[in-house]
């Protein structure tokens, strides 16, 4: 197995499933709780500070992409149809910026 990396997962989500973040908001904050040695940080995406959510965005530590999808597509937002996709990015940050912690 190589070397973690940090992966960047960009969810876009599915307007007319936006039940879904209803149904099943627990189980999916139960699941980023479940998968924190993997996730160092979660959150969701708005086009604005005062409009509704359209997707999130995880950062991941982990080393290859086959690491990766099967954490994206585990989440419960995911299962459920919440998410209708996702794109899968590695990521380091310039080394103009000092040391950055997660």
């Amino acid at each position: 197995m190589g070397e973690p990396m940090r992966w960047i997962a960009i969810f876009e989500d599915d307007p007319s499933a936006d039940f879904v973040r209803k149904d099943h908001s627990e189980g999916h904050f139960n699941y980023l709780a479940a998968h924190r040695d993997a996730m160092l940080i979660a959150g969701g995406l708005r086009p604005a500070p005062d409009e509704w959510y359209c997707g999130g965005l995880w950062v991941l530590d982990v080393a290859t992409r086959e690491e990766a999808v099967p954490l994206c597509e585990g989440d419960p937002y995911f299962r459920h149809g919440l998410r209708k996709g996702y794109r899968l990015f590695t990521w380091g940050k310039a080394p103009v910026y000092g040391p950055v912690t997660l």
